[in-house]
């Protein structure tokens, strides 16, 4: 099975949304998205990529992680068309979900990154170092997390940050590919 052509399956974040998740989803989510809120710089690197990024995300419209991330990803493809999501639902797509594993275990989001022709760039997930920072002071602190915090929260910047060095790195090995460098003359 080709990750590709399961991209090529994959839903648009709003049918995504529709066809999988529950209003009590689809409310995470938006309030998620509605709280993305990107610097100045950040719009601007943004809107410099270049080469279309089509971009697989296996997730769950049930999950917190993706509910508290995905929408950073929606916002990034607003900003930037040339950056083209596309979701499975994890346990709609498990053979999907085996290919993807982490550390042994099913584990979204998971983003698979290609090239415009299909050519697997990276793959990165299913948190990034600033919640896994933010995981470690709250469960090996005094106290346990209660629950998905978002709005004014400061993670959600770190997190946006994150995920946009990735889409960042990805964009530079893209640009600085021979390969497409001499397809695209430049």
């Amino acid at each position: 099975m080709s990750l590709y052509e399961r991209y090529a399956d994959g839903l648009e974040y709003a049918a995504f949304l529709d066809r999988y998740g529950s209003d009590a989803h689809k409310s995470r989510w938006q309030a998620t998205l509605d709280a993305v809120q990107l610097t100045a710089a950040q719009t601007e690197l943004l809107r410099s990529f270049r080469r279309q990024m089509d971009v697989l995300c296996l997730a769950g419209a049930w999950c917190g992680d993706c509910s508290s991330q995905c929408p950073i990803f929606e916002r990034f493809a607003q900003v930037n068309p040339l950056i083209r999501v596309r979701y499975l639902d994890r346990d709609d797509h498990a053979e999907v979900q085996e290919q993807l594993r982490i550390n042994g275990g099913n584990r979204v989001p998971v983003l698979v990154f290609f090239s415009e022709d299909g050519y697997e760039v990276a793959r990165y997930g299913e948190r990034t170092l600033s919640r896994y920072r933010q995981m470690m002071r709250d469960q090996l602190g005094a106290s346990c997390p209660t629950g998905i915090n978002i709005g004014s929260d400061p993670l959600l910047a770190q997190v946006t940050q994150d995920w946009l060095n990735e889409f960042e790195r990805v964009q530079y090995i893209l640009r600085l590919s021979p390969r497409l460098r001499q397809k695209h003359n430049d």
